[in-house]
């Protein structure tokens, strides 16, 4: 029987049951392979080996200020004054002077393509007021996310005692950071120029080459300090199939890029996701207790979909719905009820949340008296028949 997976369903990350015996990447000291859709474990190497993540720690910063964007406490458009603290930054560096006014966008620009250490630092003094509050935020989300055996001491990498994380670890934050798909605008860009404040242009090259060499390859983020090693968490889309891979302690760019590769040219040539049903589809229509409408049409808040071999034909399923009472307002995303997913011998595989199709306000007093005035009016209609 095929196992069921289920996009947002899967908050840790799990282990598919045929996971490869040969080493994918045979020069990292610890690595791992996932589906991003569900979060199943194609493959892995020493994945719960705590090691020196370096600039890969900024993928866990990328997701603080993307849920800052995207939650309406910050904006891509808002101005960051560049610090002195921020323009002090060793290592890799987009070249930010103190005193400097750049929009969010290219601060996060700086980032994700040139892996600024300046300009995470002016994030995290923007979104968090300092780079300690801002380091705090982190492993308080990490820890949310199940993230356990990551412990970070600043939002850019460099080396610091007790600043570790994993391969697996590496993967729940990138998954979580692709909850947020504006950021592969940035990430997937191989090279342009940040404009400063006196006109005069900085050349940013992506430090993830794949993102030109390899197709499909949007992302994440690289990583190298000495202790590090050279390090990247990647990630591939083809089709509806996208990939996460994470590699760590690489003795070179060029080996890190090798076992990269090979992840992914394992994971696309092995598996495929079928997806059983999107969230746009319409599952049934329930009544909404004091709404505008009486009626939402109701859907899954996420695809429905199943890791499978590329040799494994797709089955079908039945969805059973499971719905409370829904009282207005509902908002399209809110969670109304579960749909049980079942097979053909009738076995409940597992659920997934469901959510209306559109948005249905609260009731009026004047939605009230109207649909009171038809309730009447067709009554009489009846007694007159």
């Amino acid at each position: 029987m095929k196992k069921i997976l289920l996009i947002l369903l899967a908050f840790m990350i799990g282990s598919f049951n045929v996971l490869a015996e040969e080493d994918f990447a045979p020069n990292a000291k610890s690595a791992i392979l996932i589906d991003s859709a569900t979060g199943e474990v194609l493959f892995e190497k020493n994945a719960d080996e705590k090691l020196p993540p370096a600039s890969m720690t900024k993928i866990s910063s990328m997701l603080i200020v993307m849920e800052a964007i995207d939650s309406g406490k910050l904006s891509l458009d808002d101005k960051v004054t560049i610090s002195e603290e921020a323009a002090s930054m060793g290592g890799s560096q987009v070249f930010l002077e103190a005193g400097e006014v750049y929009p969010v966008s290219d601060l996060l620009k700086g980032v994700a393509v040139a892996s600024g250490n300046d300009a995470v630092v002016a994030l995290a003094e923007k979104v968090a007021g300092s780079e300690a509050a801002f380091v705090e935020m982190i492993n308080k989300r990490l820890k949310e996310l199940g993230a356990t055996n990551t412990n970070f001491v600043n939002p850019h990498g460099l080396d610091a005692e007790n600043h570790y994380s994993t391969a697996r670890d590496m993967a729940i934050i990138a998954k979580e950071l692709l909850k947020h798909p504006k950021i592969l605008e940035y990430t997937s860009i191989y090279e342009e120029y940040l404009t400063k404040n006196n006109g005069t242009k900085t050349w940013l090259v992506n430090t993830n080459r794949l993102v030109r060499f390899y197709n499909g390859v949007d992302g994440l983020k690289t990583g190298f300090t000495n202790s590090a090693g050279y390090c990247l968490t990647a990630t591939a889309k083809k089709d509806n199939f996208r990939l996460i891979s994470v590699v760590m302690g690489e003795e070179t760019s060029e080996k890190r890029s090798a076992d990269t590769v090979k992840l992914l040219n394992y994971g696309f040539n092995t598996f495929k996701i079928n997806v059983i049903k999107k969230k746009e589809e319409i599952l049934g229509k329930v009544r909404v207790e004091g709404g505008k409408q009486d009626y939402a049409l109701v859907t899954l808040k996420e695809d429905a979909t199943e890791l499978l071999k590329n040799t494994e034909d797709p089955t079908e399923y039945q969805f059973n719905l499971k719905i409370d009472k829904i009282k207005a307002p509902v908002l399209k995303g809110d969670i109304v009820g579960k749909a049980e997913i079942v097979d053909k011998e009738g076995n409940i595989i597992d659920e997934v949340d469901l959510t209306v199709k559109e948005s249905i306000q609260k009731a009026n007093i004047f939605d009230l008296l109207w649909r009171n005035m038809k309730i009447l009016s067709a009554g009489k209609i009846l007694i007159k028949d």
